[in-house]
């Protein structure tokens, strides 16, 4: 299944029925009255998170989202029936926008949660509604109100533990495809991974979720290359493991470029935790990488691990070093709130 984390839909809402005009006429009641029913109720479009959805492929084929108006009331004082509802089932992690692309109208960040984008219009009322002391035939009754139309964008924020970030070529897929059943495109040249790749990462009988982001470049912040659209993918990443490849002319350079990439793009991703990974160690002569990352977190890198997704050396460390963090900042989301001891 293709990946698609981007979409332009219009959803209108059911337009409300009109109320009935309507006598009562029977034989042998002269005077039957007004008996016109109320138009029913417009259809909902509604947005709901569920499970088990990772694209937003299916609305590049339907961008049109309808929902029935109601049906028109009847004599006998017989309401329309309302009209049926349209759910779009998003995945969990989807944000709704307008139009303008910058005015977040919902943000779906758990299974089962739902939002009402447009509201059916009420339907009109027959001339049943309007009957009174003084008015004992009306012959009045309402238009059903019109539904809500619009055009917003789908914008998908894939929710993972873990976020894998590094310049383009440094051991991103490499090291997913090695530590998770994911088979990203593995090749020795640049940009070989267009779109975030989702893998389950286990070590030590526990499972976390990892993202592998395409390669970003300098400018990522101000759209060069890939652009800024993949970082908002780790945006809801507890910790971050950031690849340097050992093998590169300028390793330091290349990791103050995306801390400074980070640094732009904001969203809190550069106050994140992160774990430096120094891929490619069976490529690097010995004591090599020792000394690049005493050099790195002399730079202010802070934990940094060498590792060789081909050899698998060092890559159980990195793994535990992220379960680490991420079982710190789960048990710190779910702790529940300190209640102050009450004081006569």
């Amino acid at each position: 299944m293709k990946f698609l984390d981007q979409a332009k839909i219009y959803a209108r809402s059911g337009h409300g029925g009109p109320g009935s005009v309507s006598f009562r006429r029977e034989a042998h009641v002269p005077f039957g009255g007004p008996d016109g029913g109320n138009g029913g109720r417009g259809g909902d479009i509604i947005a709901r998170a569920v499970n088990g959805l990772n694209t937003l492929i299916d609305y590049r084929y339907q961008q049109h989202f309808k929902a029935e108006s109601g049906r028109p009331g009847a004599g006998r004082d017989r309401s329309g029936a309302s009209g049926d509802s349209v759910i779009m089932r998003l995945p969990v992690g989807t944000q709704i926008l307008s139009d303008d692309q910058q005015t977040v109208l919902a943000d779906l960040t758990e299974e089962g949660q739902e939002i009402v984008l447009a509201t059916g219009g009420p339907g009109g009322k027959g001339n049943a509604f309007f009957k009174s002391s003084t008015n004992r035939a009306p012959r009045k009754s309402q238009p059903g109100e019109p539904g809500q139309e619009m055009w917003v964008w789908l914008r998908l924020k894939l929710i993972a533990d873990a976020g894998l970030l590094g310049l383009p070529n440094a051991g991103k897929s490499t090291f997913l495809a090695a530590v998770s059943a994911a088979k990203p495109k593995i090749a020795d040249y640049p940009f070989t991974t267009l779109h975030p790749n989702l893998g389950v990462v286990a070590v030590d009988a526990k499972e976390f979720v990892m993202a592998d982001i395409p390669g970003l470049i300098e400018g990522a912040h101000e759209g060069a290359g890939l652009g800024h659209r993949f970082l908002g993918h780790v945006e809801r990443c507890r910790v971050l493991l950031h690849l340097v490849d050992a093998t590169a002319d300028d390793p330091i350079e290349a990791w103050k470029i995306l801390r400074r990439e980070l640094k732009e793009y904001g969203g809190g991703l550069n106050d994140k935790p992160e774990i430096v990974g120094l891929t490619k160690l069976d490529a690097t002569p010995p004591d090599y990488a020792e000394d690049l990352a005493n050099a790195l977190r002399a730079e202010g890198a802070g934990t940094v691990l060498p590792l060789s997704s081909v050899s698998g050396e060092g890559v159980t460390s990195v793994l535990r070093a992220l379960i680490s963090i991420i079982e710190e900042a789960t048990f710190e989301e779910n702790k529940p709130d300190e209640v102050e001891p009450w004081s006569p």
